[in-house]
């Protein structure tokens, strides 16, 4: 069975929307009709963008993607850019708070300004950005799907700051739900490991989200659960997409999660397989669709990770 979904005349606002499962988000909003905005502290790659284009409203400058989804440079961690994003739309009727990740950073040796900018990019972020646009979103009867993270729902050792913000986020939109309701639905999908790379294809939904900016020196986007280094210099600006593991997506990805072991990607996960950002991306759609869910996590894990004793007692 196919349901499809009509989102003709809804605008749709997906944070840290140019990679990875972001971008697999707001490409499944705009197939289905709707009037798209992404933003990302950089600006998706030439080949993504129409040239000579120009994004009008929606927070200022920006432009058309290829996909025809508008873009505009933000950091949603500023409140000065939350509110100029923000107050670009007339109308708004889906917010995606997407943005977010953490590189390892264990609490041995780890500054107090990293864990402070991981927690300020993956819980306070998504609270400011839902509160600026409330106003809107109440006006039509809007929803808010929070992207979460297995990693808030489990111990997160080597990223105790991100799993903790991530917590923070699923008991923020329980706490939205409760105070919106019933003019604002708040929900929260909770996204385990993810394979978000898929070579040769130009779609946005498939494009490398290792890294929202790749050359960031602080914050490499990618699950906690992953190893790969990242730098902690607190004075940088960290990246802004979205947090699943990857596989082959850039140095590090979900190879790194099981030890460099590639065979393993998918024997861990009762599904079989990772999800994909289209998985996450109909869970979405249904949730910010009108209907009664509100204050719900939606899992999209495959049934999790298979415990280690299971393992140990099959030996």
């Amino acid at each position: 069975m196919t349901v499809t979904y009509d989102y003709a005349g809804k605008h749709v606002l997906v944070t840290g929307g140019t990679k990875g499962i972001g971008a697999g988000i707001a490409a499944a909003f705009a197939a289905a009709g709707a009037e798209v905005t992404v933003c990302a502290r950089t600006p998706p790659t030439t080949h993504d963008r129409h040239s000579g284009e120009t994004a009008s409203g929606a927070g200022g400058s920006g432009f058309v993607t290829a996909g025809g989804i508008r873009f505009v440079q933000a950091d949603v961690r500023d409140p000065a850019d939350v509110e100029r994003l923000i107050s670009g739309f007339d109308r708004l009727d889906v917010v995606v708070n997407n943005a977010g990740g953490s590189p390892p950073a264990p609490l041995e040796g780890t500054s107090p300004r990293l864990h402070a900018r991981v927690i300020e990019l993956n819980l306070t972020a998504p609270l400011l950005v839902s509160q600026r646009a409330y106003p809107l979103l109440a006006a039509v009867g809007g929803a808010v799907v929070m992207i979460g993270s297995a990693s808030g729902a489990r111990p997160s050792p080597g990223t105790s700051a991100y799993g903790a913000a991530k917590a923070g986020l699923h008991h923020l939109a329980r706490c939205l739900a409760a105070e919106w309701a019933p003019r604002v639905r708040v929900n929260t999908v909770v996204v385990g490991l993810a394979n978000t790379q898929n070579p040769g294809s130009r779609d946005p939904a498939a494009q490398d989200p290792a890294t929202e900016n790749p050359g960031s020196r602080d914050l490499t986007v990618q699950d906690p659960a992953t190893q790969g280094p990242a730098t902690q210099d607190p004075t940088s600006q960290d990246a802004e997409s979205q947090d699943t593991p990857t596989r082959d997506a850039g140095a590090h990805g979900a190879a790194d999660h099981y030890g460099g072991r590639t065979d393993l990607d998918g024997r861990a996960i009762p599904a079989g397989r990772m999800a994909t950002p289209a998985d996450v991306a109909q869970v979405c759609l249904w949730l910010a669709a009108p209907g009664y869910v509100t204050g719900a996590e939606v899992r999209v894990d495959g049934g999790g990770e298979i415990p280690a004793w299971r393992h140990l007692v099959s030996d």
